[in-house]
């Protein structure tokens, strides 16, 4: 669990942990909010593209979290970085995304254009996807741009259920494309990379998926604590997943419940590996 009197970090997503669109589980609102006054470090590593930081640091401060920038990272800072790599400054990246990739792109030096040529593509969550948008996206592919998704999670959880998300879009353009991206968010390599660089190399993820947010905890050697406020559940329901079999470390109803297990984990740092510290809600006892 880290180096003794080391400062303790929850690597925290947001859609269905902190929120659901544009209304904030109390519960979860509650727990950071107990966390941090146990002196834990709270972060949020989002697979969501489509915002600026700016705007989702505004949106934590609107339902009580505050929060510094540097401690939000999201699945657009990981593919800019990732194509800053290897990209020559001012190279044009078709954005096909929201306004969070294309800050993340000019941050990095990059050039943001909305139709090719291009030296890359950079698919993500927006809500202004459509068919002119996917035609140039997909040839842009076609005649040999980089094709990076930001993401491959098919839906994000909202208020009365879920809708698509950035990895639907992504398939829609592969699809027309013929090609398969290389993908920078959760739980892939760039940005385990950039938490580690950015957060540091030991702490607990908290997440409502355990296909991204699980992923992630096991790629990065991490306990993973899934909530139940987002997309799983103890039977999958369409479009989510399934509590996996075994379950993770920590499993509960939402973030408040599991504040209890996550300060006993990391009182005793010799025993990471707690298993069945959170209860499950049992969806046929109601």
């Amino acid at each position: 669990m880290g180096q003794p009197g080391a400062t303790p970090l929850i690597c925290c997503d947001l859609d269905g942990v902190i929120w659901r669109g544009d209304e904030p589980i109390e519960a979860a609102v509650a727990g950071v909010a107990e966390l941090r006054s146990a002196g834990v470090r709270v972060a949020f590593v989002s697979n969501n593209s489509s915002q600026p930081i700016s705007e989702v640091v505004a949106k934590l401060e609107r339902v009580g979290v505050a929060t510094a920038p540097a401690d939000v990272l999201t699945s657009a800072l990981a593919a800019a970085r990732l194509l800053a790599e290897s990209l020559a400054p001012g190279a044009p990246v078709l954005a096909c995304a929201g306004p969070g990739v294309t800050e993340a792109l000019l941050a990095e030096g990059l050039q943001p254009v909305d139709r090719p040529p291009a030296e890359a593509v950079v698919v993500g969550f927006h809500r202004s996807f459509d068919f002119d948008e996917l035609d140039r996206a997909s040839r842009a592919v076609r005649d040999g741009a980089r094709f990076i998704s930001t993401n491959l999670d098919a839906t994000y959880p909202v208020p009365g259920g879920l809708m698509p998300g950035s990895g639907a879009i992504t398939a829609a353009v592969a699809t027309a494309a013929g090609r398969q991206p290389e993908v920078a968010g959760k739980p892939e390599a760039p940005m385990v990379d950039l938490v580690r660089e950015r957060l540091g190399s030991s702490g607990i993820v908290v997440g409502d998926r355990p296909s991204s947010d699980g992923a992630l905890a096991s790629a990065l050697r991490w306990p993973f604590a899934l909530v139940l406020t987002g997309v799983t559940a103890a039977v999958a329901p369409p479009g989510g997943e399934a509590i996996p079999d075994p379950a993770p470390a920590f499993v509960g109803d939402d973030l408040g419940a599991l504040v209890p297990a996550l300060l006993a984990a990391f009182a005793n740092p010799a025993e990471p590996e707690l298993q069945g510290t959170g209860t499950p809600k049992n969806p046929d006892s109601e």
